[in-house]
């Protein structure tokens, strides 16, 4: 089954903005392979207490919404973020749309595009907000039939988009992108292949050939859509230590220990962690404490928590929790998972039902309870995005061509139609950048 045709039947960090300074790796290594197979996670440890000399990330100092965005005591309008959007091609669709975000009203107006690429459909920013990078979905290059990542510059005070190069995904299908926290390279998942490879970004945000890649091998349960790997996305941990790669096709959460420097990726012992048969693990979100992790599980469309071992990359399943309305009836795949930047409220995407599932977060154990729902007022909402200032979830519903915005209660995690929706052809990805960026 082809990763195009299964993204429009109903199958994207946590926020894709990333939080650490920017630096350059200026050639390409060689490629290492590696096959995986070896036992699941073991690990019964608990989540680990934060010591004085851990370097694991805490959640972020909360301020007042006035500090947050930006005002002074409700005297001065909030600035505009650049949004992009990144869609599938074929019909009427120019690729990347560029909008621009009112943080005031949550009004979101059109300001170009980028130069065109095939099915552009999932989207990275590296920490420095110089370069944008993007995985070519439904392109088709060599005997590998590998899909494409394109390199875009951002032009510093348009947010134009000048496209650098494209270079090989090493696999079918990629869907996913996401950059690691030193900015030298990125990650790519391809889900038609199983496979995953890292990129090395060159000085001027080029990329450079592949430097590492992983083959994924089993299978699971569905004789459909579990026959073989489908590697469905790909994240660095917080400390860029190591790697975390969702495959749906084998109900595995595969860790890789990450050599930043060398752009290199091994298996992690365990090298993996597994959810239940069936379940289709998607996508992945950590939280702001660095202590737990959150998987949204596309076919059972469920959410499972781990914790999370920073210094071994080990995880250890403590719930999976449904995400669905209690009364719906018909047939649902989850998509996309994000923890706001407060730490207290979760979110997950279902297409299907349509909805915004929200969840609260005890930060003292990484469980979830489930909290409500919001209709997407589209649909398919195969991704989300949650603003950096946190005061906005925005909606990508890929099958009605809207993308939504949405408030959020920071007190409840409740979300709340502003009344602002665009409209353009298949929407899959949505990045939105700092305030004056």
């Amino acid at each position: 089954m082809k990763r195009f045709f299964d993204s429009r039947i109903g199958l994207v960090t946590a926020s894709a903005i990333v939080l650490c300074t920017a630096a350059r790796h200026t050639d390409a290594r060689p490629i290492v392979g590696a096959t995986i197979g070896g036992e699941p996670q073991r690990s019964t440890a608990p989540a680990p207490k934060r010591q004085r000399n851990d370097r694991t990330p805490i959640i972020p100092r909360q301020t007042d919404p006035g500090e947050r965005t930006g005002k002074s005591e409700g005297k001065h309008k909030l600035e505009k973020s650049t949004v992009y959007i990144g869609t599938y091609t074929g019909g009427d669709s120019k690729g990347i749309y560029i909008y621009r975000l009112d943080l005031t009203s949550g009004e979101l107006t059109p300001d170009g595009a980028a130069p065109f690429v095939e099915s552009p459909s999932f989207l990275a920013v590296d920490s420095s907000h110089h370069y944008l990078y993007a995985v070519n979905e439904s392109a088709s290059v060599g005997p590998e039939h590998a899909g494409l990542v394109s390199a875009f510059a951002i032009a510093p005070k348009t947010g134009a988009l000048k496209l650098l190069n494209q270079e090989s995904s090493r696999g079918s299908g990629p869907c996913h992108i996401s950059i690691d926290s030193h900015a030298k390279h990125v990650l790519v998942a391809n889900y038609n292949s199983g496979s995953i490879a890292v990129l090395p970004i060159l000085v001027g945000g080029k990329l450079g050939p592949a430097t590492s890649f992983v083959q994924h091998t089993g299978s699971s349960v569905d004789p459909d859509r579990q026959k073989e790997p489908h590697a469905h996305s790909i994240y660095p941990d917080p400390n860029n230590h190591f790697v975390l790669s969702a495959d749906l096709g084998i109900d595995k959460v595969l860790v890789y220990r990450y050599d930043a420097a060398k752009g290199t990726i091994s298996p992690d012992d365990p090298p993996f962690a597994a959810v239940a048969p069936g379940s289709g693990p998607r996508h992945i979100a950590f939280h702001p404490n660095g202590h737990f992790v959150y998987v949204v599980n596309e076919m059972f469309s469920s959410v499972t928590a781990f914790t999370y071992d920073a210094s071994k990359g080990t995880l250890k399943d403590i719930q999976t929790v449904p995400a669905l309305p209690t009364d719906f009836k018909g047939v649902d795949t989850a998509a996309e998972i994000a923890v706001h930047p407060n730490g207290k409220f979760l979110y997950s995407s279902n297409r299907g039902s349509d909805t915004i599932a929200i969840f609260t977060i005890d930060i003292q154990t990484g469980k979830i309870t489930p909290a409500g729902h919001q209709s997407t007022q589209g649909k398919g909402p195969r991704h989300f995005i949650i603003d950096p200032t946190g005061i906005y979830l925005i909606a990508a519903n890929q099958d009605s061509d809207n993308v939504v915005v949405f408030r959020i209660d920071e007190r409840t995690g409740a979300l709340t139609p502003t009344g602002h929706s665009i409209t353009l052809p298949k929407p899959v990805c949505v990045i939105v950048l700092p305030a004056g960026k």
